[in-house]
């Protein structure tokens, strides 16, 4: 079991596997890093691929304090000065993007080289804008969110589940680890995420980035997810026609082979 001790005395569970250029996974929301099942022990055979909990999530410490997206940003940096890594792709899903977004505009790409955002919008408002095509909540909204995962979390993320897209996602015990995470980081992390809009930061990423995104995703709309590739100057968007938000679980084949034509 690895662990580093962040600057604010958090515990984060962080595990590698394989040699060769660094391949680091960013989770997402509720998530932890057995979601990448598919894609690490795979990827692991031509890089070094490490994956980590959030704070408050899967085998991390779950303090009372930190859950905002500047803060799992800064958590990120630790963890790949920790390890001394250098010219790392990035996998951010959901809002392990955001979390990526963050680590570039506050500490920059001196250890990260190349980018991939995996169905993902770059505003997800707690106030309706014309800009969304479509509402991810609203103040109401919001707040039974925030009561039904204190009073009745199972019903939420098995829910959540369908909203995933993953035909095997509710046998996989997935569910069990979206509910042992914290409630507190789960409440905190999403009322700080929906007041985010990171449109006028994309265009000012410069470095290589591949944006997947799932056109059967009923957790992003597709033309939001898409959008993040047409902002980023040198940006790639690859469409999968037949996934919706877990496209690395549901066509983890494709996805491992697109990742690796993108890093060499």
């Amino acid at each position: 079991m690895a662990t580093l001790t962040t600057n604010d005395g958090v515990e984060l569970y962080y595990e590698t596997q394989g040699e060769g250029p660094p391949l680091v996974f960013v989770t997402a929301w509720s998530s932890t890093l057995q979601f990448f099942e598919k894609n690490v022990p795979d990827l692991a055979e031509d890089y070094q691929v490490v994956a980590f909990d959030h704070r408050g999530h899967g085998e991390s410490e779950k303090p009372g304090h930190g859950y905002r997206i500047s803060r799992l940003a800064m958590d990120l940096k630790e963890l790949l000065d920790h390890l001394n890594l250098t010219d790392v792709t990035a996998v951010g899903w959901s809002m392990g993007a955001v979390v990526l977004w963050s680590h570039l505009e506050l500490f920059g790409s001196d250890r990260i080289s190349k980018l991939v955002c995996v169905d993902q919008s770059p505003k997800e408002n707690l106030v309706p804008q014309d800009w969304d095509q479509q509402q991810c909540f609203d103040v109401e909204a919001f707040t039974k969110l925030a009561k039904d995962i204190e009073y009745a979390e199972e019903d939420v993320f098995s829910r959540m589940a369908g909203r995933y897209d993953s035909l095997t996602l509710g046998e996989s015990g997935f569910v069990d680890e979206m509910v042992n995470c914290s409630k507190t980081a789960k409440i905190e992390l999403m009322r700080d995420i929906l007041n985010l809009d990171w449109r006028t930061f994309l265009s000012e990423i410069e470095i290589p980035t591949l944006v997947f995104v799932g056109r059967d995703s009923r957790a992003t709309p597709p033309e939001e997810s898409a959008y993040v590739g047409e902002q980023i100057p040198n940006a790639e968007t690859v469409f999968f026609d037949d996934a919706g938000h877990m496209l690395f679980w549901e066509n983890s084949e494709q996805f491992n082979e697109i990742v690796r034509n993108f890093t060499n």
